[in-house]
């Protein structure tokens, strides 16, 4: 197990290495524009293929596919490297893949281009947060990791509209260029700017059912799948839920909301992660609940539904920051292990979103939306309240954890 000593410099001042954690940002962008990319190209992606737009949509879910196989084993036959070799393998698989779906013209060529993108994916997500954690003294892990998760809101709500808009004036082709474009220049920043850390050692390494098994790990995994599924539910068919207010022609307004709302919840989980990690996710999931029951009673209120988006997207915001601070601080030495089951878990949870929420709709409309997530919700505030032993532990982080290297 590594420890202090190990880590940078930085890591032994209050100042957080900014340039380091921004670079792993710009990864977690590139990742969630990367993967979200064609679902707002579908015309033109269709046209310049000759498929349906149907066929194009399998885009999106190859590279999902590609995240949830890869995860957890290639994390598993690489965390004996160099970190930084790790990282820049994982945005060289970007240019890569990402070229290579600009430069096709052939759709089954594009759908593999597609699920090698998505395994770059997978290792990247269950790289970055240990990485970010491995930067700093312990009482910063969780202001880092906020900061180092800060590319997701940003590419939802600033990113995909901006490579869609590029798309849609320069072509799609384009959109995947420039993609190749930020990877090249991202490598080069992350050769400048990150550190670089030694692997596990042999003996260090946890097998995959020992981690599985660590206590806390399990229920922190539950809360994911459950908070995430319940997000996901609401977040694949928000443009037939606001419709029923009156609202569907604004979709791509409460979408802002909700991301402009989402970087709000970064930062307020960056300062409340370290000191009340547990008592921020209990309010978290409670606020998420309170605004699920109350769209229940007020479906046809536009206000209420774009206040209620807004309150979603702070809760969103910081649960990737407060959700993987848990889980690598239940894992301990498996925390990059533990962390690549949370990709699996936070990609089953997107895709049964969609599946969930498509059978709910079809068989009920989106009135049973609020139902179906308060419960979720429910499930998920309990099991945090009742694993305090273990996971999402109370008080400070820093009396409860020793520096774990990764």
């Amino acid at each position: 197990m590594n420890n202090l000593s190990t880590q940078a410099p930085s890591a032994k001042t209050d100042k957080l290495p900014l340039a380091a954690l921004l670079a792993l940002a710009m990864t977690g962008f590139i990742c969630i524009v990367t993967e979200t990319l064609p679902a707002g190209l579908l015309p033109q992606i269709s046209e310049g293929l000759g498929i349906s737009q149907a066929m194009a949509g399998q885009m999106v879910t190859v590279y999902a596919l590609g995240s949830l196989l890869a995860a957890i084993p290639l994390t598993i036959a690489t965390r004996g490297w160099r970190r930084r070799n790790v990282l820049l393998l994982t945005i060289i698989g970007f240019f890569v893949f990402n070229s290579a779906t600009a430069l096709s013209g052939n759709h089954v060529l594009t759908l593999v281009a597609r699920f090698l993108a998505g395994v770059a994916a997978g290792l990247a997500w269950s790289l970055l947060a240990g990485y970010a954690r491995r930067m700093v003294a312990p009482h910063q892990q969780g202001r880092a990791m906020a900061v180092a998760m800060v590319g997701v809101p940003v590419a939802l709500s600033l990113g995909v509209p901006l490579g869609t808009l590029l798309g849609s004036a320069l072509g799609w082709r384009t959109a995947f260029w420039i993609m190749s474009a930020l990877t090249l220049a991202l490598s080069v920043w992350v050769i400048v700017k990150v550190p670089d850390y030694p692997g596990q050692s042999s003996t260090d390494r946890m097998p995959l059912r020992k981690v599985f098994m660590t206590p806390g790990v399990r229920p922190v995994l539950a809360v994911v799948l459950t908070w995430m599924l319940a997000h996901n539910i609401l977040y694949t068919y928000v443009a037939p839920f606001v419709k029923q207010a009156g609202i569907g022609e604004r979709v791509d307004l409460a979408l802002f909301a909700f991301g402009v709302a989402s970087l709000a919840g970064i930062w307020i989980a960056g300062r409340l992660v370290d000191s009340h990690l547990r008592a921020t996710v209990l309010t978290s999931l409670a606020a998420f609940a309170i605004t699920a029951f109350t769209f229940g009673l007020s479906t046809q209120n536009p206000s209420i539904i774009y206040i209620g988006v807004m309150v979603w997207g702070i809760t969103f915001g910081g649960a990737a920051t407060l959700l993987q601070t848990a889980l690598a601080d239940a894992a301990g030495s498996g925390a990059d292990v533990a962390l690549s089951m949370n990709v699996v878990t936070w990609n089953s949870a997107i895709a049964g979103g969609g599946i969930i929420g498509g059978i709910i709709l079809d068989s009920w409309g989106v009135g049973a939306f609020p139902v179906v997530l308060v419960a979720l919700l429910v499930v998920a505030f309990i099991t945090v309240w009742k694993t305090g032993s273990h996971a999402f532990k109370p008080g400070h982080r820093n009396n409860e954890i020793q520096a774990v290297g990764h």
